[in-house]
């Protein structure tokens, strides 16, 4: 069964475009590292919570966005081979995203599907 990588981050809308910048090249290293599959997403219908929400999360402030992010591995064990090569990717090895969004505040995390209808 495949596995999956998730992540909820915050980021400031003006650095919006410079966070999707980061992201292309995210996506390439982890496609090219053996990731299945790599999608990021701009919330558009996220309502902030009474008690919980994805706003809530990450306290996202007026002027931040919310981005969820998910990459798709055959296992857990494959997961945990293609994040071992992207973590030693030199590319990934810049700190730009610490100018583009607070990695303090992200929320991360790995899931063994027990559904996967695609």
């Amino acid at each position: 069964m495949a596995y999956v990588d998730g992540f909820v981050l915050a980021v400031p809308k003006q650095n919006l475009d410079a966070y999707k910048d980061m992201a292309r090249k995210a996506c390439e290293v982890w496609l090219e590292h053996g990731a299945t599959g790599y999608v990021e997403a701009v919330a558009d219908d996220v309502p902030y919570g009474e008690l919980t929400s994805f706003p809530r999360a990450v306290m996202a402030n007026d002027d931040e966005i919310v981005v969820f992010s998910y990459a798709l591995y055959q296992s857990r064990a494959h997961r945990d081979e293609v994040m071992a090569r992207v973590m030693a990717d030199p590319r990934m090895k810049n700190q730009e995203y610490a100018q583009v969004f607070d990695g303090k505040r992200m929320i991360w995390g790995g899931f063994e599907p027990f559904i996967d209808k695609r």
